[in-house]
């Protein structure tokens, strides 16, 4: 027993160690790739089945896995083809901190059934994808003026996150001719770079300088990046003080207060700080009385006046100054200083005025004598020599011409115009040479006297008035007033309107102004249906000698209001009665019943007539089109339906607010269509010409007698002529009503209250059919209505119709 169990821990082991072996013997071989950094995800980078010797079967049968040694996974196995492929991408200089040439990243491969582990490193090779960088974006360096050249400065160097040819290779310094750049090698090939000072600086010539500094690596293509120095040149005490001039020269009046300025001295140093200070003094060669009459300011270098100045005993000093600034080795500068007295103006000019005028038209001519005036100086020299000159704070349209010693004539030099200027206040000013100088003035008030030279202006020249219709008599419709810049009696306007005739009716008929203030009336009603503009002209004149005037033309536009109710001209019927239609009871359904026309005598929105049913028995039987009043049936009759219909029909137009016209139409069944022999023509209504001016119902009478005789001449004509035969007549069907009616149309006149002629139209109400015939009448006497009855074919008809109206084409009303 206890030597089976030793046999069986023998071979235990020995499987262990078999096992062991052959995973050693696998570990042991190691599988190198190599491929650059930043690779795109899903890159391919080996094919591990082929390099490793497997089936691509095995890889999925055996659960391969990929175990990355101390870093991210980054790869992954494609177990379909067995390819290595990126799973991210990576950043050698994240996976490698260090900066060495090489990167490995370590990974095994583990198969199980049976176990089997395959070693593979995976070196990153580094691409130029990190440019060189300062650790200090800007550097400040400050070099005295006195620094020697070959002087060096230490500069920060740069770094590169890339290794090998790609990290840092060079420097590059801009343009400078006082520094360059000197670039050294570390032991770890690092590049260093110092900063050498070529020439010799002057703060006075260029305080700062600034570089700029380029640290290049050698990659493929090469990256750089930039820094800038900043050199601020330390000043140094070389520059003594100077004076602009080295002898100044300057003139003071006697008897000047104390406290006068004489003048400030103002040297100048090219250093800074300290170095640029200054204190002003006297030196030596000053003498006592002239420091005693003139004081220095040592700081601001003022030179004032300290005693009195007598021209009489003095006429010049000289002072000697030296301006020393407060450097550690103080630099000084010398000047002179002429200061020469002058003689005291005491005494002002004087100034008469002589032969003057205090008024003068505006349209009097260039060169007029306004006044004579004189001038003088009790003074002698430049102190007793005068200048005469007007106020040049405004240009003036006069001028001063010498004459003689010490006379001008004042003298109009440019066309005067009132209207631009009424008053001039000429200011003559008179002043001496001396210094300081003396003045005196005198003021002339000149009036301009007014001249009619200036037309009445309108403030437009084309006024357009809208009146509406219906306005009460008398009404003012608009003020036009015009503008006379001139004075008085040339200023006052008077307004006429410029007569016009229309029609034989003068605009004094219809308009009038008011001639003090132009308010325009209008003096009657209009009527937009009758008139609807007026054009005129309006004329504004002065009372000036002689009177100006202008015109402005004045558009008055009359707007309609809805004044006029709607017309119903068909169905015809006598004022207050019924229309009655009779149609068969076998009707089809959209069969034309009757159809209402409606006109209206005002214009656009108001003037549009739109069909409104009222009042109806049986609303399922009949439809009215709200747009051209067309009644049809909706359906069929059926016995229950009763043999009489009632239909009110309202035309409303669209004004505001609207305003209707209402026809009541009686509709009779009957089994049969019925045939009428003739239509009867009936009356018009006399309302219509209740509000007819006599002028028209004159000139109707007269077209309706031409009318007759022409209707008469035309019926003899064709008298003589053979009759033609006579057409047969189809028979009539059940829907269509025969009519026998001769051929003579007699048509029935209706005249508007607006005076408006209309369309002759001829409505048929049962089938929709209409005969439209444009008479060529001259607009604005009235309109005329005829009636045709319908008949089932062609019929003959004589020619005295067209010789009445003009014969149109037949069209349908749907």
């Amino acid at each position: 027993m206890a030597l089976n169990c030793a046999t069986t821990r023998t071979r235990s082991f020995v499987a262990a160690l078999t096992v062991f072996v052959a995973l050693w013997g696998s570990a042991l071989s190691i599988t190198r790739y190599s491929i650059p950094e930043e690779m795109e995800e899903g890159s391919f980078v080996a094919n591990l089945a082929s390099d490793l010797g497997l089936d691509v079967r095995s890889l999925l049968e055996r659960n391969a896995k990929l175990d990355v040694i101390h870093s991210k996974n980054y790869l992954d196995i494609n177990k379909d083809t067995g390819e290595l492929v990126i799973r991210e991408k990576m950043d050698r200089e994240s996976i490698c901190m260090t900066k060495t040439t090489s990167c490995f990243l370590k990974m095994d491969v583990i198969l199980s059934n049976p176990v089997r582990i395959f070693n593979i490193e995976l070196e990153i090779l580094d691409i130029n994808d990190n440019a060189p960088v300062f650790r200090r974006k800007t550097m400040h360096l400050d070099v005295s003026e006195a620094t020697p050249p070959g002087e060096r400065f230490s500069l920060t160097n740069a770094v590169d996150a890339d290794v090998g040819a790609n990290s840092v290779k060079t420097y590059y310094l801009s343009e400078s001719k006082y520094f360059s750049i000197d670039i050294q090698t570390g032991s770890d090939g690092s590049k260093y770079v110092d900063l050498v000072l070529d020439g010799k600086l002057d703060r006075e010539e260029r305080a700062i300088h600034n570089l700029i500094l380029t640290a290049v690596d050698g990659g493929v293509p090469p990256r750089s990046g930039t820094a800038s120095i900043i050199i601020n040149v330390l000043d140094i005490n070389d520059n003594a003080p100077t004076f602009s001039l080295p002898v100044f020269a300057v003139n003071v009046s006697e008897n000047s207060p104390a406290g006068t300025v004489v003048m400030t001295l103002n040297a100048t140093d090219l250093d800074e700080g300290t170095n640029a200070k200054l204190i002003y003094s006297y030196t030596l060669y000053t003498s006592e009385k002239t420091q005693e009459l003139f004081s220095l300011d040592p700081q601001s270098g003022e030179i004032k006046v300290k005693g009195v100045i007598d021209y009489e005993e003095s006429q010049s000093f000289e002072m000697y100054i030296q301006a020393q600034d407060r450097g550690a080795n103080p630099l000084s500068g010398h000047c002179k200083v002429m200061v020469y007295v002058t003689d005291l103006n005491d005494n002002y000019p004087e100034v008469t005025i002589k032969s003057l005028k205090r008024s003068v038209a505006e349209d009097v001519s260039v060169g007029t004598l306004i006044a004579v005036v004189s001038v003088s100086d009790r003074d002698s020299g430049d102190n007793g020599a005068v200048d005469l000159h007007l106020n040049q704070q405004e240009a003036l349209p006069f001028r001063l011409n010498k004459s003689s010693e010490g006379y001008f004539e004042l003298l109009v030099w440019k066309p005067l115009d009132r209207e631009v200027k009424g008053k001039y206040d000429i200011k003559l000013i008179v002043t001496d040479r001396g210094f300081p100088a003396l003045s005196e003035n005198e003021t002339i008030t000149l009036e301009i006297l007014d001249v009619n030279d200036n037309a009445p202006m309108f403030s437009q020249s084309f006024y357009t008035i809208h009146v509406m219709e219906n306005n009460p008599p008398g009404a003012l419709l608009t003020s036009l007033s015009a503008h006379d810049p001139d004075l008085n009696e040339n200023q006052y306007l008077v307004y006429f309107i410029m007569e016009k005739e229309i029609v034989n009716m003068s605009m004094s008929m219809l308009f009038s102004i008011n001639p003090e203030n132009g308010d325009l009336y209008g003096l009657k009603t209009f009527d937009y249906e009758r008139e609807k503009e007026f054009l005129f002209h309006i004329e504004a004149r002065d009372s000036g000698v002689p009177p100006l005037s202008s015109n402005v033309t004045v558009h008055i536009v009359i707007l309609d209001q809805n004044d006029n109710t709607p017309l119903i001209v068909s169905p015809w019927r006598a004022h207050g009665s019924v229309v009655e239609e009779v149609i068969p009871r076998s009707t089809e359904k959209g069969h034309l019943v009757a159809k209402v026309v409606a006109v209206d005598a005002d214009s656009e929105q108001n003037a549009r007539v739109t069909y409104q049913l009222l009042q109806i028995s049986d609303s399922t039987l009949f439809s009215l089109d709200q747009y051209n009043g067309e009644i049809r049936t909706t359906r069929m009759f059926s016995y229950r339906d009763p043999r009489q219909q009632r239909l009110v029909v309202v035309a409303k137009d669209n004004g505001q607010p609207a305003l209707s016209a209402t026809v009541t139409i009686k509709i009779s069944t009957v089994e049969h269509a019925m045939t009428f022999l003739e239509t009867t023509e009936l009356p018009l209504e006399y309302e219509v010409f209740t509000n007819l001016n006599l002028y028209l119902v004159i000139g109707l009478g007269a077209v309706s007698f031409l009318l007759l005789i022409t209707i008469l001449v035309i019926i003899v004509l064709k008298c003589q002529k053979p009759k033609p035969k006579a057409i047969k007549m189809p028979p009539a069907n059940r829907n269509s009503l025969i009519s026998q009616r001769s051929s003579t149309i007699a048509d029935s006149t209706l005249i508007s209250s607006d005076a408006y002629w209309y369309s002759l139209f001829l409505a048929e109400t049962r089938k929709g059919k209409v005969v439209v015939r444009q008479p060529i009448i001259p607009k604005g006497a009235g309109y005329f209505v005829s009636s045709i009855p319908r008949s089932i074919g062609p019929s003959e008809t004589t020619d005295s119709r067209a010789s009445t109206l003009e014969q149109q084409p037949r069209r349908e009303l749907r």
